[in-house]
């Protein structure tokens, strides 16, 4: 398995993905009107074959709406996970007490949105895109803009918990990825290209995803960029859209 998408909810799109274009160097590849079934519009971003998404509540009934007032504003909000054989992940989420709360299945991809109760964390999705290396989600164009973006690759992802260790846990047995480190506040899975890290709370709006890592082709110049926007903190965190964004150099 490895992380094909990450998704940012926000109360207003534009100001976010305004500020992720900005700061990663990235372009708009798509806006997906299928999103609108769950009550939302959107913005795709290509980053290399890998991609951000920022999605905005337009009805006040949509689950990302809820999640909005749960975590107390803008935040991380869902994992998209690209794998290679569905059957065998439904047999998996079976074995282990997972619902699947939403699918869909075309030509060219299938996915299974998980229930979030029985994952914890996060909304997650698993994709099966055919060839692998396409992306239907990502609209029509979007090769083309991935080559040009200055963000290579999305490396890693942190979601924070009370309890990383008990978090870590059960993403492994629901995803059949194997736990590669466990300390008191510290988990971590690898992923292919990737990892997810379970780390403890750095705020009090509970658990969710706190953190994307990203491999940069300029890494100094994205940092500039960020304190131009005003989005570098007393830490030296570059923040955009509720989540902490860990730039580093591209290899």
């Amino acid at each position: 398995m490895r992380i094909r998408q990450i998704a940012l909810v926000a109360r207003e799109l534009d100001p976010v993905v305004d500020d992720l274009c900005a700061v990663l160097g990235v372009e708009v590849a798509f806006n997906d009107p299928g999103v609108g079934e769950f009550g939302l519009t959107n913005a795709v971003m290509a980053l290399g074959d890998q991609f951000l998404e920022v999605v905005c509540p337009v009805r006040a009934d949509a689950t990302a709406a809820r999640h909005l007032e749960r975590r107390r504003g803008d935040g991380g909000y869902m994992v998209i996970l690209q794998s290679a054989d569905l059957d065998a992940d439904r047999a998996r989420l079976a074995r282990v007490g997972v619902r699947i709360v939403w699918e869909i299945a075309f030509d060219d991809i299938a996915t299974i949105h998980l229930h979030p109760r029985d994952i914890g964390g996060a909304i997650v999705s698993l994709d099966r895109p055919i060839p692998p290396a396409s992306w239907r989600w990502g609209g029509a164009s979007w090769e083309e803009k991935g080559r040009r973006s200055q963000a290579r690759a999305i490396v890693g992802a942190e979601i924070q918990s009370d309890d990383p260790h008990a978090l870590a846990t059960r993403w492994s047995d629901v995803l059949g990825v194997r736990v590669q480190r466990h300390d008191h506040a510290l988990s971590r899975i690898d992923l292919d290209g990737g990892h997810l890290r379970f780390v403890a709370p750095g705020d009090d709006r509970g658990p969710g995803v706190s953190c994307v890592r990203i491999a940069m082709r300029d890494l100094d110049d994205a940092v500039r960029r960020a304190r131009t926007r005003g989005l570098v903190d007393a830490h030296h965190r570059v923040a955009i859209g509720g989540v902490r964004l860990d730039l580093v150099a591209a290899p």
